[in-house]
């Protein structure tokens, strides 16, 4: 057996043709090693974790996919969780990735950062927050400027001429949403003429963008608002839906910005304006300090993404539609 353990594990302690033996031997009986037992004498998998709170979300597959890509190249696997936004659930998670003794922890959290993160990094397992600015300097986090991105759709929408907007997913804790939520109220209040109405449906979804824009329908037009600026592109989409359902022309009586830029943001009936991310950049990166926190020398670091505003037909009000759309 310890012959069969190098050819495994060391295959450059044992000659060519041994090796060459032992491999066809183990082809022929159709050997698979004890992954488990080897975990126990390292002391660590082959694996890493991945938490996210919403795998519906496109974005957070896109996520994903970065992550993937660099794990995958490192010779790891990756072990991928939907928390679905509920601290209980991103517990139990967090508590079977320690069981299964991963390499390192991923996550998008949700509002509040809780105790599982802690005694993850107190066990030596490196934890990065993934679209997350973290707390302190002492870990590392890879997140966008999302007031600077609330700010630029609050901003493209004024100079389209519209004063009445709304923020639909106000209501969230998460500190990303409340971020863009801040960038858009700080231009509106600078603008003198501008006001804004927060809506708050109950998920950040499709389904929660019908019900927000049904909410702005339910206001007399002298008092509605003329454009929404969405926390993601999921609740834009609904927006839309709901819109063109009632028959409201898009962007001709209400605009709409999403935030994401998912693939299905250009690919809408009417393409959406969107706030993009580097959304497979993010995994990347992420997944890099993860690997380089077991390295000596590592220094936490907290790179932080410039969001672009892709303008389309969905709030360009004042000049013709056209192509993929225009970055600014």
């Amino acid at each position: 057996m310890g012959t069969v353990s190098n050819v495994l594990n060391r295959p450059e302690l044992v000659s060519s043709a041994t090796r060459t033996r032992v491999l066809d031997a183990i082809a022929e009986l159709g050997f698979v090693r004890n992954e488990s037992a080897r975990q126990l004498r390292a002391g660590s998998s082959r694996t890493v974790g991945l938490v996210v709170l919403d795998i519906a979300n496109p974005f957070f597959t896109d996520v994903a996919r970065g992550v993937e890509d660099v794990v995958n190249a490192a010779g790891l696997a990756l072990i991928l969780c939907n928390s679905d936004d509920r601290p209980e659930k991103e517990s139990a998670y967090l508590a079977v990735l320690a069981e299964q003794r991963v390499q390192g922890v991923l996550i998008t959290p949700t509002a509040e950062l809780g105790p599982g993160l802690d005694a993850l990094r107190a066990r030596g397992v490196p934890v990065v927050l993934v679209d997350r600015r973290a707390p302190d300097a002492d870990q590392c986090a890879v997140a966008t400027d999302d007031v600077l991105g609330g700010r630029v759709a609050a901003e493209h929408l004024l100079a389209e001429g519209h004063r009445r907007l709304a923020f639909v997913g106000g209501v969230s804790g998460l500190p990303q949403i409340q971020e863009r939520r801040a960038g858009v109220e700080a231009v509106v209040r600078a603008a003198p003429d501008a006001e804004l109405t927060v809506l708050s449906p109950a998920e950040l979804t499709v389904a929660g963008g019908r019900e927000a824009a049904a909410q702005v329908l339910g206001v007399p037009a002298a008092r509605r608002p003329t454009a929404a600026i969405c926390a993601n592109d999921l609740i834009a989409l609904g927006v839309l839906q709901e819109m063109v359902r009632c028959g409201v022309r898009v962007p001709g009586e209400f605009a709409i910005v999403g935030y994401d830029d998912i693939d299905f943001a250009a690919a809408a009936a009417v393409p959406l304006t969107s706030v993009r991310k580097p959304r497979q950049e993010i995994g990347r990166r992420a997944a890099e300090l993860l690997l380089d926190e077991s390295r000596a020398g590592h220094h936490h670091q907290q790179p932080l993404f410039e969001p672009v505003l892709v303008v389309r037909e969905s709030s360009r009000t004042s000049r013709p539609g056209g192509g993929d759309g225009e970055d600014r």
